[in-house]
C-alpha cells in the first residue's frame, strides 16, 4: 500500500499529527518522566524471555515503517522505542510520549497468534509515528509539562483502578485527561490503515488485524467486565472493523513467512505471561492439574503445549521441581522437532532447575556461547549461583557496549564484578543500571560512592575505571539538572 501524498489524500485520511505545537525534544523529556514512574511500578516486569519475544516483533514493525517513510528520521532519532511490559493481566496496551509503549501481560496472555500481537503493536505504533499524542497533548497546552505526566499517570492509574486515580490526578482533571487520553475517531482510522499497512512488509499476516478485532468486538459483546481497557481507549465502530475486514480480498494468500494459524511458540509465550501476571495459587493449581485432564491428548499441538508449560512453569513456582521437571521433560519431547518452541522449553527447564538451586544442572540447558538476551540472563544466573561469575563478565560488557539502555544487564554485571572483588567497576555498573531507567539521583548517588572508593584506594585504584566515572557522574548531574528546572 502507498504511503505517498496522493495515495493519502485517496483515502480521506490525512495524516493528522502534524500540526503538534509539542516539539520532539519536549514529547521525549514529557515520555521520560512518566516512564521513570512506571519502572518504579511493582507491576513493571522485565521478563527475558516475553520481552525477546515481543521485541522479535516491535523491530519488524520498526523496520517496516523506516522504510515505508511513516517513521521519520527525526523521530527515529529522537524518540526512545522502548516497550514496557506490565503484569497486569487486564487486556490492554497504550502509546506514551516520546515512543514509549505499555503492553500489559493479560493482552499476550489472550491473543492467539502472533499477528494478532503485532496488530496491536502496528496500531499503537502508529499513534506515536503519526504524533497523535503529541497533538492531543498540545490541546492541553496551558498545562506544565509535570502535570501533564501526573495526568497521564493517573489516567493509566484509572484504567487498572478507578480509585487510585485520585492519588495522582485532582478534581475532573482526571476526566480531562481520560478524555484526552481516547484518541479522536479519525485518529483510529488512521492507525489502523497505517498500522495494517505495516503488517505483510514487516512479515506477518494482516489477518491479524481482522482477527483481532473480532476478538475484540466480542468481547464488547459481553459488556465489557474492566478487563478489557483497551475497548475504553480504542472503542470499535462498525466503520474500522468494515474498513479492516474490506481491505483483505477473498482468498488472499499471505505473505511468505507471515503466520496465521497459532504457533506452539507463540502458545508457550502466551501461557508463560498468564503465569506470570499473578493469577493465584488456586489459577495456578488448576493449570497444573489440565494436562491430566480426559480428552488432552486429543487437543491440538499448540494448546497441549500451552498446558504443558502453563503446568510446568506453575509447578516450578509452588516449589514443586520434581514436579516442574517431569511436565517439562513431557514438554520437550512434544515440541523437540520444532526449534522455536524447543528453545523456550529449554529455557524453562534451565528457570526450573535455578529455582530448584541446581546450577550445574541450569547451565546444562543453556548453550554456552547464544548471544540472544534470555540466554544470557540465564546462563548468568546460574553462573553467580555456581561462583563462576568470571565466566560471565566478557558476554555482560559486550551486551552493554551494544546495549547500554539495558538495566537488567548493567545490575548483573555489577553482581559479577562485586563477586570477583572489582568493587569500582560494580559500583559503576549499578550507576549505569539506575541511569537506564531515568532515574538520574539514584546514578549520581552511586557515581559520588565511586568516585569516593577511588579517592580512597590510592595508588591501587583502577584510574581508567576512575575517569569515567568522573566523566558519567558530570553527565548525570546535567541530567539531574535539566530534570530539576522542568519542574
Amino acid at each position: 500500500m502507498s504511503t505517498s501524498p496522493q495515495a493519502t489524500a485517496q483515502t480521506g485520511l490525512p495524516t493528522l499529527g502534524d500540526t503538534s505545537d509539542l516539539t520532539t525534544s519536549a514529547e521525549r523529556r514529557l515520555g521520560d518522566r512518566i516512564i521513570r514512574e512506571l519502572y518504579r511500578d511493582p507491576d513493571y516486569i522485565d521478563d527475558p524471555v516475553l520481552v525477546d519475544y515481543v521485541q522479535g516483533i516491535w523491530q519488524p514493525l520498526l523496520a517496516a515503517a523506516k522504510a515505508r517513510g511513516e517513521l521519520s528520521a527525526e523521530l527515529d532519532e529522537r524518540f526512545a522505542w522502548e516497550i514496557l511490559l506490565g503484569r497486569d493481566r487486564t487486556v490492554n496496551a497504550f502509546a506514551l510520549p516520546g515512543g514509549y509503549l505499555g503492553v500489559h501481560l493479560g493482552l499476550i496472555g489472550v491473543v492467539a497468534t502472533r499477528a494478532e500481537l503485532a496488530s496491536v503493536l502496528a496500531h499503537e505504533l502508529s499513534h506515536v509515528t503519526q504524533r497523535h499524542i503529541s497533538r492531543l497533548i498540545t490541546q492541553q497546552s496551558k498545562q506544565t509539562p509535570l502535570l501533564l505526566g501526573a495526568m497521564v499517570l493517573g489516567a493509566l492509574a484509572a484504567s487498572k483502578n478507578p480509585g487510585a486515580t485520585q492519588a495522582l490526578v485532582v478534581g475532573g482533571q482526571a476526566l480531562a485527561m481520560q478524555n484526552q487520553l481516547n484518541f479522536s475517531r479519525d485518529m483510529e482510522r488512521e492507525a489502523d490503515r497505517i498500522g495494517y499497512g505495516l503488517m505483510a512488509p514487516a512479515g506477518f499476516a494482516p489477518q491479524g488485524f481482522v482477527s483481532m478485532f473480532e476478538k475484540l468486538q466480542q468481547a464488547n459483546r459481553l459488556n465489557d467486565n474492566g478487563s478489557w481497557p483497551y475497548l475504553r481507549s480504542h472503542p470499535l465502530t462498525t466503520e474500522r472493523m468494515a474498513d479492516m475486514q474490506s481491505r483483505i480480498p477473498p482468498g488472499i494468500t499471505p505473505s511468505p513467512g507471515a503466520v496465521v494459524q497459532a504457533s506452539s511458540e507463540h502458545a508457550i509465550v502466551a501461557a508463560r505471561a498468564r503465569v506470570l501476571s499473578n493469577p493465584g495459587v488456586d489459577t495456578l493449581r488448576q493449570w497444573i492439574a489440565e494436562p491430566r485432564g480426559s480428552g488432552f491428548q486429543s487437543q491440538p499441538l499448540p494448546r497441549r503445549a500451552a498446558a504443558l508449560y502453563a503446568a510446568a512453569l506453575a509447578s516450578s513456582n509452588l516449589r514443586d521441581a520434581t514436579g516442574a521437571r517431569a511436565v517439562a521433560r513431557q514438554l520437550d519431547d512434544l515440541v523437540r522437532q520444532d526449534p522455536a518452541a524447543h528453545r523456550l522449553v529449554r529455557l524453562l527447564m534451565a528457570e526450573i532447575e535455578l529455582a530448584a538451586g541446581d546450577a550445574s544442572a541450569a547451565l546444562a540447558s543453556i548453550p554456552d556461547g547464544n548471544a540472544h538476551r534470555p540466554e544470557l540472563v540465564l546462563r548468568t544466573q546460574a553462573l553467580l549461583r555456581a561462583n563462576r561469575p568470571v565466566d560471565a563478565t566478557q558476554a555482560l560488557q559486550t551486551w552493554v557496549a551494544t546495549h547500554p539502555k539495558d538495566s537488567t544487564v548493567w545490575q548483573l554485571l555489577a553482581s559479577t564484578w562485586q563477586t570477583q572483588g572489582q568493587g569500582l567497576r560494580a559500583i559503576r555498573a549499578e550507576a549505569e543500571a539506575q541511569a537506564a531507567r531515568y532515574d538520574y539521583a539514584a546514578a549520581v548517588d552511586r557515581f559520588k560512592a565511586g568516585q569516593d572508593m577511588a579517592r580512597r584506594g590510592g595508588a591501587a585504584v583502577d584510574h581508567i575505571e576512575a575517569s569515567i566515572i568522573d566523566t558519567r557522574l558530570r553527565a548525570m548531574e546535567s541530567l539531574l539538572r535539566e530534570q530539576a528546572a522542568e519542574r
